[in-house]
């Protein structure tokens, strides 16, 4: 199936690359110059994450979260990092240092989801 290129997927994109942070699918909605119904921005989400595009973040306040994926090549796509939810304000941020995970022989790792609560560095 050939992928458009809506001004819906546009602007959602464009808000994630502006984040430094992680957004929920609320806060993407509310930052939307356009009315975008909640069906289309989870599909456009869906399949960023699909595409490598974004990652998703599972919170341990049982939120989703989106990040745009830096430096990932198409298949070669990693993001077994931590990831830090604030508890004050909210912010969700990708932690840098890539985590080895020791599986045991013939056990292979498709998805890793590590998140660390607490207070950032400006809410501390």
């Amino acid at each position: 199936m050939k992928k458009r290129n809506t001004k819906a997927k546009s602007a959602i994109l464009e808000s994630l690359k502006k984040s430094k942070r992680a957004l929920s699918h609320d806060v993407i909605r509310e930052g939307l110059e356009e009315d975008v119904d909640r069906a289309t921005i989870y599909r456009v989400l869906n399949r960023f994450c699909d595409d490598g595009i974004t990652h998703r973040i599972v919170g341990d306040d049982g939120k989703q979260y989106f990040a745009v994926c830096v430096n990932c090549q198409g298949k070669n796509h990693r993001h077994n990092h931590f990831h830090f939810r604030c508890v004050r304000c909210g912010r969700v941020e990708c932690l840098p240092h890539q985590v080895e995970v020791d599986l045991p022989d013939g056990y292979q790792m498709e998805n890793f989801n590590g998140v660390v609560s607490g207070k950032c560095v400006d809410c501390s």
